[in-house]
């Protein structure tokens, strides 16, 4: 598995094949189906994209709130990739979308965030963990954790260890793979006492395949 810093290359390099690649599997639309079906979702919610790449979890998120009739609050995302964070831009613009603050952190260097930038209701991160070396896993869940509010939940979209991600994921885009046991491990290491796994709704079984959906509070 690569480092975090040599990932950024890979995905300055790879962005617009990233893209096509999660389009393919309608993963954007399965995340907004997630989300729809979520009791998370209310009016007003504080929240975070940990490592929000093109922007599809924050879009996702955006279009479940308003589809459901919610007001959608305060949205902020950061990646280490500027390219993404341009493509997020490209997108935010051709759908002349606007509120959604963004900016460039490591999720392991998280003071370089805007100091306002604390006390979320919920923290998603999706497909970006699995390019922190396995040691450090539970530091950014405990960093993230420190930035939630009394009450407030973290889901977490990674990828599954099997023998179809080990060869489409693990290989082609060199990414960590992570069994459930794993996760309830660096979850516990980072303090969180409340951990469940879900799943995507059933149009969208087919990501259950790919990957863990854990949400996590306390």
């Amino acid at each position: 598995m690569i480092p975090s810093r040599d990932a950024v290359e890979m995905f300055t390099d790879r962005n617009r094949s990233y893209v096509r690649f999660i389009n393919l599997l309608r993963y954007p639309q399965g995340l907004r189906a997630f989300f729809r079906a979520s009791p998370l979702l209310r009016s007003g919610l504080h929240v975070l994209d940990a490592g929000c790449g093109t922007g599809v979890v924050t879009l996702a998120l955006r279009d479940a709130l308003l589809a459901g009739g919610f007001e959608t609050g305060v949205l902020n995302a950061f990646d280490l990739t500027p390219a993404m964070l341009e493509r997020f831009r490209e997108t935010m613009h051709a759908r002349s979308i606007e509120g959604i603050e963004l900016e460039r952190a490591d999720v392991l260097e998280l003071d370089s965030l805007p100091s306002a930038w604390k006390g979320y209701d919920l923290i998603v991160s999706a497909s970006m963990m699995e390019y922190l070396p396995r040691d450090r896993l539970a530091d950014a869940l405990a960093g993230l954790r420190g930035r939630l509010n009394e009450g407030g939940r973290l889901v977490l979209f990674i990828t599954r260890q099997n023998l179809l991600m080990a060869s489409l994921i693990g290989r082609w885009w060199d990414s960590n793979l992570y069994r459930r046991d794993e996760l309830r491990e660096a979850f516990a290491r980072a303090g969180f006492e409340n951990v469940e796994f879900r799943g995507f709704p059933a149009a969208f079984r087919h990501l259950d395949l790919w990957g863990h959906i854990v949400e996590a509070s306390g």
